[in-house]
């Protein structure tokens, strides 16, 4: 395992940035590599195979580009590429950790009557992985999902609050409620969805909370590494973060400030090949 090594964050293009913000404000002493995989969004649509290849690819140039460990801030490759990568591909002296599994560990805390919907992804919901997840660790809990195909679209070509937009969203809320008329707590298992918290939220009764990823990420981040000092030793420590995209460098600087909520300076990659 390297030292000095940056933390690694992939993406498959801008909303794992909404992740991000929340663990460099939890903790920002450390450095960081982000790469998001512009070139070849969505993922959400793509076969498993797909997403496997393509995340396997932008986790090993993160590794090549010397993090020992990455986060895959991205709900589409943490359900269908990280635990094969797991188990087929990591090297020993590397670690990846998805973004399903700190939300579906705690779940139980925010739900009192153990049902709990999901709205995500098509690719997302065709895993399962969050219905799989929660049951392994909270079997009483019943799951809904419901798949939303329009959402990113939305918050990437700024149609955050309009008409159409509106249309879309409650239509596809409306189908999540009606599968439980006591369902208590809606995890936005997609990273783009807190930018649309404020139109959601005129169709979500008020006594169902909310449960964006972020802070949820960012609090499991800072308990793994209290929980692994031999990792948490070896991470670079000068408050230095570098944007890749496999896309359009300007494009990409254009469309962050609206998920990091700041500027930045993007580079781009070539398509990482493996």
């Amino acid at each position: 395992m390297i030292d000095n090594a940056p933390i690694g964050i992939f993406d498959s293009g801008y909303g794992g940035l909404t992740v991000f913000k929340e663990i460099q404000k939890k903790l920002p002493q450390y450095d960081y590599i982000y790469l998001g995989d512009n070139a070849r969004i969505p993922y959400g649509i793509r076969s498993f195979e797909t997403v496997y290849k393509f995340t396997k690819e932008c986790v090993f140039k993160l590794f090549d580009e010397g993090c020992n460990f990455v986060i895959l801030a991205c709900n589409t490759a943490s359900a269908k590429a990280l635990r094969t990568i797991q188990q087929k591909d990591l090297p020993k002296d590397k670690k990846l950790l998805g973004i399903v599994r700190p939300t579906t560990e705690i779940i139980n805390h925010y739900t009192s009557t153990n049902k709990v919907g999901i709205l995500a992804t098509e690719g997302t919901v065709l895993s399962e992985t969050y219905k799989i997840e929660i049951n392994r660790f909270h079997p009483q809990i019943e799951v809904f999902q419901q798949s939303c195909p329009l959402w990113v679209p939305i918050v990437e070509n700024n149609e955050i609050d309009n008409v159409g937009s509106n249309y879309f969203i409650e239509k596809d809320i409306k189908s999540l409620l009606s599968q439980s008329n006591v369902i208590d707590v809606i995890v936005l298992a997609c990273t783009h969805y807190p930018l649309l918290t404020s139109v959601i939220k005129k169709f979500v009764p008020k006594q169902i909370k909310l449960l964006p990823q972020g802070e949820l990420v960012s609090d499991s981040l800072v308990n793994y590494l209290k929980n692994h000092p031999e990792i948490e030793k070896k991470c670079s420590r000068n408050g230095k973060t570098t944007f890749y995209t496999t896309g359009n460098a300007f494009d990409f600087e254009n469309k962050a400030k609206v998920f990091f909520e700041q500027k930045i300076k993007a580079e781009r990659i070539p398509i990482p090949q493996k």
